[in-house]
């Protein structure tokens, strides 16, 4: 599945601020994406403006593979499912989904060869139209508030890419939390259960030496910090530190 990212397409139709498709660019790259496609944009040089360079950041080389296209039919061309996203429910149109279950459409839909999906968003100022959502095959909402539902399209954009990027990395059983490639330090591994027997007797010397535990009423201290250790899954380096704990403790309470 992850030659899929390859193959969805995200449309802006007649965009009027530069900086949002600088924006959009960057939106799509951080979630793997690279394909943008421009319908009509207000500015025709776009792509060379400050705004649109300085808010796509290090996604300049997104910015520098966009289509620009007169119409958004020539845009929809290669695309097998186009998903309409708006914020204002349509008494007409495709049958309506959320981002969400978009995503998940997405992902099954490019389980088939040669299949293509696009996200389409319209101008800043009023959305799309209802002749460019009957191009396309679905209509999506993102949940928001009722009250203030309109977000600005790059972020919109960048919603509807993270929903298309779980979705996709689900599927292809991609990691979804930052790996390292280091190597794991002798520290970090799990101490032995012959570490952790000997810190239990140096933490109990330690308490008795400060006063903490009464060795003639030790009533179920002990036990209840077996318990609390226990818990914690204590690392080589963890156990050596708490070791170095009673050690000042021990000398501290011996000076005093």
């Amino acid at each position: 599945m992850t030659d899929a990212f390859t193959r969805i397409r995200f449309i802006m139709v007649r965009p009027s601020h530069p900086g949002n498709v600088g924006a959009a660019a960057r939106a799509i790259k951080t979630m793997g994406f690279h394909d943008l496609c421009l319908v009509a944009p207000r500015f025709p040089d776009v792509l060379e403006l400050p705004e649109a360079q300085s808010l796509a950041s290090g996604a300049t080389d997104v910015l520098a593979a966009v289509h620009i296209v007169p119409t958004l039919q020539e845009a929809l061309r290669p695309v097998t499912m186009a998903f309409a996203l708006t914020a204002r429910a349509r008494m007409i149109g495709p049958p309506p989904c959320d981002i969400r279950q978009a995503a998940t459409i997405s992902c099954a839909h490019l389980q088939q060869a040669h299949s293509r999906v696009a996200i389409v968003l319209g101008t800043e100022r009023s959305g799309l139209t209802n002749e460019d959502i009957a191009l396309c095959q679905r209509i999506c909402h993102i949940p928001a508030n009722p009250e203030y539902s309109s977000l600005n399209v790059a972020q919109a954009l960048q919603l509807a890419a993270w929903e298309l990027r779980y979705a996709l990395a689900t599927a292809a059983a991609m990691p979804l939390l930052p790996v390292t490639s280091g190597q794991t330090e002798a520290g970090d591994e799990p101490a032995p259960s012959e570490k952790i027997q000997a810190l239990m007797v140096h933490w109990e010397q330690a308490l008795v030496e400060v006063g903490f535990l009464d060795p003639e009423h030790p009533k179920k201290l002990m036990p209840r910090m077996r318990h609390l250790f226990g818990r914690n899954d204590l690392t080589r380096d963890e156990v050596d530190m708490l070791r170095g704990l009673c050690t000042a403790m021990i000398k501290t309470a011996r000076k005093s």
